[in-house]
């Protein structure tokens, strides 16, 4: 009812008719005449009642009162459906900046931000000194992970992360099921390793959240960090990745070297990897 006031009727594409009116916005049956409902069955939807609901249903009410994509999310779940992914709201798009700040702020410990596909967006200094991200590898952190020699190399235990990774991705997909952009970047995976292709016909699904890698760098050794996913409700299509060095390992020293002056030059030239 609150979402219905607030329209009026020129907003949805309705005369005004020029007269006042005693309901604000619009009224129960013009809604049910753009959503192409029952004027009854609104008004039990309202009042919710014990009805049947549909997905397109309320999408056609939502598409009416300019229901935003948090807002339709909310009333799936009134209805008692699985609500809909959240989208990006326009006001929203421009908040990279401020995140870009953010993992530079986590310097000297490596951060990234990625998609939804786990296309690579931002990533900080130490996240290339320590992994080797840079712009002429395949900017998509699955792939980078099957096909990057550097990765590879550096990463201890690969064979075994691997399989984590490749399971963590299918759970990714199984939030958008019938997306073509994952689709796109299986297939990809597909063509390129066939050790992907071997994992990924397992089924295997582990959720994302937080891991621990061992990393094998030819400058300063071995580093242990800890890698933890986090959302920013605003921007459902980014997930940040934030990597701290595990105490009692020397590694939060190594990363604070390996950043500076001196170990940028050392990593120039390294010794293997």
């Amino acid at each position: 009812m609150s979402r219905r006031a607030r329209i009026t009727p020129t907003e949805a594409g309705l005369p005004d008719g020029g007269a006042r009116r005693r309901t604000p916005g619009l009224r129960r049956e013009e809604v049910a005449v753009l959503a192409g409902v029952g004027v009854s069955w609104y008004q039990w939807l309202e009042q919710g009642r014990d009805i049947t609901v549909s997905g397109q249903v309320l999408d056609s009410v939502g598409r009416v009162l300019k229901l935003t994509s948090a807002e339709r999310r909310h009333l799936y779940a009134l209805a008692g459906l699985n609500p809909p992914a959240l989208e990006v709201a326009p006001g929203d798009r421009d908040m990279c900046d401020g995140l870009q700040r953010l993992i530079e702020a986590w310097m000297p410990f490596p951060a990234h931000i990625m998609d939804v596909y786990w296309n690579t967006v931002l990533y900080n200094d130490a996240a290339s000194l320590v992994f080797g991200m840079r712009p002429e590898i395949v900017q998509n952190c699955l792939i980078a992970f099957f096909t990057d020699p550097i990765y590879r190399a550096r990463a201890r235990r690969w064979e075994e992360v691997a399989g984590q990774v490749v399971a963590q991705f299918r759970a990714a997909c199984s939030e958008r099921p019938h997306d073509d952009g994952f689709r796109a970047v299986i297939e990809e995976a597909r063509a390129l390793s066939p050790e992907f292709a071997e994992l990924w016909e397992r089924g295997d699904v582990r959720p994302g959240g937080q891991t621990k890698k061992e990393i094998e760098h030819p400058v300063v050794g071995t580093l242990f960090v800890e890698s933890t996913q986090l959302r920013v409700p605003a921007r459902p299509d980014l997930a940040i990745v934030l990597h701290t060095p595990l105490e009692d390992t020397g590694s939060a020293e190594k990363l604070e070297w390996l950043t500076s002056p001196e170990g940028r030059r050392a990593a120039m030239f390294p010794l293997a990897g």
